[in-house]
């Protein structure tokens, strides 16, 4: 694999931000949204609940972690779809360049999106909220490299969608992130949830940084297995994901599909 062509890929995408400031205004926009209406939600909540207990850090710090996560999925992802949208994609893949220098660049683009969209939460909720990171100790490293890794599987799985399904296909992919939300447990224990939902809830990664960042903020000492588990439940999404959009790729080019690939639809 060639760094410098997985490289370029990400540069293409700096120099579209460059050039384009309405591609950089919802780096911010959505971010300072979320982060003022969660921070008045959770100052009111201290207002009104016993005192003690702190919001703060145990809803807005979970809103910032799972903004997070979604962002480093879009990032991917609309990384991906400014080459459909741009009919550039059969271009590219004309090119010598390969699936995982592809997929490689993609991910630094939106490591660089999503490092921009994180500053801005943090400075945010820091300065208008009082919202500080320290109350998660060390443990803040493992809960965002466990929620980065499983927001690049979801961002490698949607691309592989909308390269199957065609360009349309994308408003499949945007909701992502909410429809895993109530399995994540992003505001509430497992324990709240059915039995029934609890078997699939244990299988996705933030469930168990969301789990284990509620015992940091009670004081407790959250368990090194439930981390590890986490970790490793995000590898194999990781390579899972990899691997579907492989699949997929070939498929489409073994099949023609790929030339065929129009503003709508695949088939």
């Amino acid at each position: 694999m060639s760094l410098k062509r997985a490289g370029a890929i990400a540069l293409r995408q700096f120099y579209l931000y460059r050039g384009s400031p309405a591609r950089i205004l919802p780096m911010f926009a959505w971010v300072a949204i979320d982060v003022i209406l969660w921070g008045f939600i959770t100052r009111y909540l201290n207002s009104v609940a016993s005192a003690g207990f702190n919001f703060v850090p145990a809803m807005l710090g979970a809103v910032l972690l799972w903004d997070f996560l979604t962002r480093v999925m879009q990032g991917v992802t609309t990384a991906f779809f400014e080459d459909v949208w741009s009919r550039n994609f059969l271009n590219v893949f004309a090119t010598p360049l390969s699936i995982s220098e592809y997929v490689t660049g993609l991910v630094l683009s939106s490591v660089a999106t999503s490092a921009v969209g994180w500053a801005v939460m943090l400075a945010l909720a820091t300065t208008a909220f009082g919202l500080s990171f320290f109350v998660y100790g060390l443990l803040l490293a493992p809960f965002l490299l466990i929620l980065f890794l499983f927001g690049v599987s979801l961002g490698i799985f949607g691309c592989a969608v909308v390269l199957r399904l065609g360009p349309a296909a994308e408003w499949l992919i945007w909701p992502i992130p909410a429809l895993l939300s109530p399995l994540a447990c992003v505001f509430y224990p497992l324990s709240a949830l059915p039995r029934w939902m609890q078997y699939p809830a244990r299988l996705l990664p933030p469930s168990w940084v969301f789990e284990s960042m509620r015992k940091v903020v009670s004081g407790g000492t959250p368990s090194r297995l439930d981390l590890l588990r986490a970790m490793g439940l995000a590898f194999v999404f990781l390579f899972l994901a990899g691997w579907f959009f492989t699949r997929i790729y070939r498929y489409v080019l073994r099949s023609g599909l790929i030339a065929r690939y129009s503003a709508e639809s695949v088939s």
